[in-house]
């Protein structure tokens, strides 16, 4: 878990470090949005002035990954010693993809010749660079690069541009006003999570009233889902989603300044306790 906020704080300072203040690009980090009933947390945006969007998928493995002929992504267990499968990154990023496309479709984009333009979506997925990447041997697995080397895969995509793309991203081209102005818009649309505890635990009125409120953090990070439960690894508690596998934080901050807290698992109800002022809250149910 704290691998995972490690590799995604590693791959925004690259992204900033060689892009943020620059004329010519756009960035923009975590990026939730609901679109027509469907919902994308996209981790990283890089708009250039060609409006090429590079969507950037961030992962992070301990023991590295390794992808089969049929696209099919394994994660080493380092506990049970063996390869397992997980949800595909490409696949997640592609749908990320949608999501972002019909966004772009509310935004008020600049005209050409009678002709809205339209960006043209990049996707990549960035692991660490200490991460060990198994690829195919006949399958194309460019999308998923290192964070260390975003910078030199986008020069390299850009001499590598036939005469028909450079003359489209040539055509495509906005000033950097515009394109601020388009990166504005889109953060307009962002939707933090919100989730409703009493709909979700099934809680009467009075009950929910009994209830300490649950951390909004209660939630995937990646995909927004409430599709999850709480799990023990190395380094404790964390939140597992059931959707799309991610990890996420489990903050169990005590309500007074200077308490420490911990969790308390009894059965499936997780509760929050502080040695300190002797309180006892319930935290989190598995369903």
């Amino acid at each position: 878990m704290k691998a995972g906020i490690k590799g995604e704080e590693e791959a925004a300072y690259l992204i900033d470090f060689h892009f943020k203040g620059s004329k010519n690009n756009a960035v923009i980090h975590d990026l939730r949005l609901e679109i027509n009933d469907r919902v994308a947390q996209i981790d990283h945006l890089l708009i250039n002035r060609s409006l090429m969007v590079f969507v950037l998928e961030t992962k992070h493995f301990n023991c590295g990954i390794k992808i089969n002929e049929n696209a099919e992504f394994l994660r080493w267990n380092d506990f049970k010693k063996t390869f397992e499968g997980m949800p595909s990154p490409v696949a997640q990023n592609e749908r990320h993809i949608m999501v972002l496309s019909d966004a772009f479709n509310l935004l008020d984009m600049p005209v050409r010749l009678g002709i809205r333009l339209k960006p043209a979506f990049v996707p990549y997925v960035l692991v660490s660079a200490s991460s060990r990447i198994d690829r195919p041997k006949h399958l194309d697995t460019s999308q998923i690069i290192k964070a260390d080397v975003l910078e030199h895969t986008i020069m390299q995509k850009f001499d590598k541009l036939g005469v028909m793309d450079t003359l489209g991203a040539a055509a495509r081209m906005v000033s950097t006003e515009t394109l601020e102005a388009i990166a504005r818009q889109l953060v307009a649309l962002h939707k933090p999570i919100t989730v409703d505890y009493q709909a979700k635990l099934g809680l009467s009125d009075q009950q929910a009233a009994g209830q300490a409120p649950q951390s909004d953090a209660s939630v995937c990070r990646k995909c927004g889902s409430a599709n999850i439960g709480i799990q023990y690894g190395r380094f404790g508690y964390y939140f597992k989603c059931f959707d799309c596998d991610g990890n996420t934080p489990l903050k169990a901050a005590c309500d007074k300044d200077g308490c420490k807290a911990r969790i308390r698992k009894d059965g499936n109800d997780f509760y929050r306790e502080c040695v300190a002022c002797n309180g006892s809250t319930l935290f989190f149910t598995n369903l």
